[in-house]
């Protein structure tokens, strides 16, 4: 495949990205007029004369209280997002358990790096390792004081250093493009977002059973059932609208992810001047791909192979729908066509 319009698909995926990175505060928000329509709907009900109950959604009153809680909302989110954000590097580190390396540590890994920073005009970003005797690497940071390219043990040892140029080329890449700055944008609202569904599930759980199993008088049981009912209803409502959040804001991040991992082979491909040695890296990663051991699925995301998207039969196609990454065997036919 003739490798033209980088550039082009690069701002046309920026276009994109930035426009799907415009929906998460979008659905955040959306999801709160929901839940305020629903405990609305379902809290004005009567019965008419026949005994059924009618119920209508007060449309002034919902809009009363949604801008009253979006400035609450939107000062929270923000709150949470700029901790998350500006705290991303050590984030990254402790769930990866990667350490900086220097040229005199490893000059080979340094200089391949160095050179190709110098060949795109780009900054020296950090240079990371991981203690893993298995194949892996990714970049990750969200400006020039952060950017950092990291490497398992397993994948310098063991891959020469045309496919090592490929590897890297493929990160730097990820940083040339603020494809790093955008997949942390995702993985800190996804988180947001489900943190909220995870509290509000707990609430209701809580409600259910402990509120349930306090001692009353029977007339004080009878007094405060419909009001239990209707707070256990308030929560369920909220744990719904929470996972249509989440599998929405899921969806979006995907979105994102899989179309970058193609530029990123492309532009690493055309970085180290060898299609072939990334294809040969791709096919040696696939097959003893590492960091298994990081528990934290949002920054798996990072990596240049998903450790956990490989399994076999039908758990292969829901693998595949809901990965961040696309198909590896895809990515290398298209890097051979080149």
């Amino acid at each position: 495949m003739r490798y033209v319009g980088m550039h082009t698909q690069i701002r046309r995926n920026n276009m994109l990205t930035t426009m799907l990175l415009l929906l998460f505060p979008v659905i955040i928000l959306g999801m709160v007029w929901v839940f305020l329509a629903l405990v609305n709907y379902f809290g004005n009900g009567y019965y008419d004369r026949y005994g059924n109950i009618v119920r209508h959604l007060d449309a002034a009153t919902v809009n009363y209280y949604f801008l009253t809680t979006v400035p609450w909302v939107v000062a929270g989110v923000a709150v949470w997002f700029a901790i998350a954000y500006f705290s991303n590097t050590a984030m990254v580190r402790a769930a990866t358990g990667a350490r900086p390396i220097t040229r005199k540590e490893n000059p080979k890994i340094y200089n391949i790096v160095e050179n190709l920073c110098i060949a795109c005009n780009m900054e020296m970003p950090k240079i990371n390792i991981v203690d893993d005797p298995q194949l892996n690497a990714f970049a990750s940071g969200i400006d020039k004081n952060s950017y950092t390219v990291t490497l398992t043990t397993g994948i310098i040892n063991r891959l020469n250093d045309d496919e090592l140029a490929g590897v890297i080329g493929h990160e730097l890449t990820h940083i040339r493009n603020r494809d790093t700055r955008l997949l942390i944008t995702s993985v800190i609202f996804v988180g947001i977002v489900s943190t909220v569904m995870s509290l509000v599930v707990q609430m209701m759980y809580n409600a259910f059973w402990f509120g349930g199993m306090s001692h009353r008088s029977s007339d004080e049981e009878e007094d405060n059932r419909g009001n239990g009912l209707s707070m256990i209803a308030v929560f369920v409502i909220g744990a719904l609208c929470c996972a249509v959040a989440y599998l929405f804001t899921l969806l979006t991040r995907f979105a994102i992810s899989r179309k970058r991992e193609y530029m990123a082979d492309a532009g690493g491909a055309e970085l180290c001047g060898n299609p072939l040695a990334l294809a040969s890296a791709l096919r040696k990663i696939s097959g003893d791909p590492g960091l298994e051991n990081v528990k934290r699925d949002d920054i798996a995301q990072l990596f240049i192979i998903h450790p956990q998207h490989f399994a076999p039969g039908m758990m292969n196609f829901f693998s595949s729908l809901f990965s961040t990454h696309p198909d590896t065997r895809k990515r290398i036919e298209i890097l051979e066509q080149f």
